[in-house]
């Protein structure tokens, strides 16, 4: 408990004894307003213990996500440590907080998705952890996009490496043929992280978004709560997508974890 709750049960222990004394010496113009003291120091303890709760509550019902001050306060010490810079999948770069990848790790064993679609190779980590994955679970290939060629990249059966704009309509029709007539397909945006782009890869990849399958937008982080001058990007991009379409809606469930880079951002297809 924390001291302030402490402080507001003191302060309703002496209010309701003050009460009793007053009330003993038979003085009930006093009464009333050692009552009312009373009602107030048991409001204001409720209001403090359940303050955190209500905030969640009311932030989920808005759409927006919750924002807890120590939560926030990590999130900002891990995000500005550079850490997450320094994370990798067998030896290669992989610019995610890994309990993120671990959650895409659970959707994986969940969901047996036949494609993952994702955006913004890089080098390649993030790519191979979800190859990895697909090959623990004996199913499953990755299809990646990057506007940069890195022959570097690590090579792995299910992953087939695509180099062009995410939102090109050349790179758009390789995609669709690899997704066309699969059962299940996953997508992950983390390319350009600015509105605008967002947008356009949020219209142009949720058409390959099978039913009770994920759309995941990372780096909905930018803002919220790091990087404050960023300007408007993904979690702008989530809220104006999510106003026009009501096939699609936030799972909360996959931020159990508390961090995350893409709060708001794991968006689930409804069937």
């Amino acid at each position: 408990m924390s001291k302030a709750a402490r402080s507001f049960i003191a302060l309703v222990i002496v209010a309701a004894v003050g009460a009793a004394w007053i009330g003993s010496r038979r003085q009930p113009l006093l009464a009333y307003p050692a009552a009312l003291l009373t009602l107030g120091a048991v409001y204001l303890l409720g209001y403090h213990v359940g303050k955190r709760r209500w905030i969640r509550r009311l932030a989920q019902r808005r759409g927006r996500p919750a924002r807890d001050p120590v939560v926030d306060g990590f999130h900002r010490l891990y995000y500005d440590s550079m850490v997450f810079a320094q994370t990798s999948w067998l030896g290669t770069p992989a610019l995610k907080c890994p309990l993120d990848l671990w959650v895409y790790q659970e959707i994986i064993q969940e969901l047996r998705p036949d494609v993952i679609v994702e955006t913004g190779t890089a080098s390649g980590g993030s790519a191979h952890f979800l190859a990895a994955i697909c090959d623990l679970v004996g199913h499953g290939e990755i299809v990646t996009v990057d506007i940069e060629e890195n022959p570097s990249r690590p090579q792995h059966p299910m992953i087939t490496y695509l180099r062009g704009s995410s939102t090109d309509e050349a790179i758009l029709n390789q995609v669709r043929q690899r997704v066309r007539g699969r059962g299940r397909v996953l997508v992950i945006l983390d390319s350009d992280h600015h509105k605008a782009y967002v947008l356009a890869e949020l219209a142009a990849y949720s058409q390959f978004v099978t039913p009770d399958s994920y759309l995941i937008v990372e780096d909905t982080n930018l803002g919220h709560p790091v990087r404050p001058d960023f300007g408007p990007g993904p979690m702008e991009a989530v809220g104006e997508f999510l106003a026009e379409r009501r096939d699609f809606s936030r799972d909360r469930s996959r931020e159990k974890f508390f961090l995350t880079f893409n709060p708001g951002g794991y968006l689930r297809r409804l069937p």
